[in-house]
């Protein structure tokens, strides 16, 4: 559990903050060995940087590389903060008279971000190369030409649909665990619930009961349902509304 919710907390702050990796990026690749003043400089600040690719790529391309920097987060930060939190439930941070050591934190940290970079890196290049493709008149840097599906394909929408469900069942999961709970509660002869007074109860209840990984049981189960569902959904909408019209006109 750990590790699952130490990499799902971290994608969600990854869809909030992927937008500055690509412009830290750009800015970083911008002038690559030329000494300044050789060399045009497309990105003048952070903020000229945000608007420039807006206008010029669209607003789009401030999310490039989201899914290669989700897997990586979740990868990265799964492993390290999970290692760590594992190594902290199991007490090899501690002494063997129960106090906290330095010189273990330090080393359990050490070890755990070790095994998170070196297992994400791939992912972290595949991410650098997507992050700096831009148009012609805005490019800094090699421009690799990855294409991971090609346009129109089903598999963006579903790609899109995996993405967003991340941070849409680390909203929704405290919610859902609540409602289940309140549907299957027993209930006296009048019909009223014998465990939960409401939905703001239910979840007080279990976070002060189970903790906050209590809030978010079935949480693995929520996100793989979530991009199929939605796409499926989307998918036999859109071909109803097709054969609807194809045979009433």
């Amino acid at each position: 559990m750990d590790f699952l919710m130490s990499g799902l907390a971290a994608c969600g702050a990854c869809v909030f903050t992927n937008p500055l990796e690509v412009v830290k990026t750009r800015m970083q690749l911008q002038g690559e060995l030329q000494a300044p003043g050789t060399y045009q400089r497309h990105y003048r600040n952070v903020f000229h940087a945000f608007f420039t690719i807006g206008k010029v790529d669209g607003l789009a391309a401030l999310q490039k590389g989201l899914a290669p920097a989700l897997l990586y987060q979740f990868l990265m930060n799964g492993i390290r903060l999970g290692t760590y939190g594992l190594a902290e439930s199991r007490g090899y941070l501690h002494t063997t008279e129960g106090t906290l050591s330095p010189a273990r934190s330090a080393a359990a940290g050490a070890l755990a971000g070790v095994m998170g970079a070196y297992l994400g890196s791939p992912i972290y290049m595949v991410k650098t190369h997507l992050q700096a493709q831009a148009a012609s008149e805005i490019a800094v840097g090699h421009q690799y030409k990855h294409q991971i599906f090609p346009p129109q394909s089903w598999k963006v929408a579903l790609a899109a649909a995996m993405v967003s469900g991340i941070a849409v069942v680390l909203a929704m999961t405290p919610f859902d665990v609540a409602s289940t709970r309140l549907y299957n509660q027993p209930t006296d002869s009048q019909g009223k619930g014998l465990m939960y007074r409401g939905i703001l109860d239910a979840l007080l209840q279990t976070a002060r009961t189970e903790g906050i990984f209590g809030m978010y049981k079935g949480i693995g189960a929520s996100y793989f349902r979530l991009g199929p569902h939605t796409i499926l959904s989307l998918f036999f909408w859109d071909q109803l509304r097709f054969l609807y019209h194809k045979y009433t006109k």
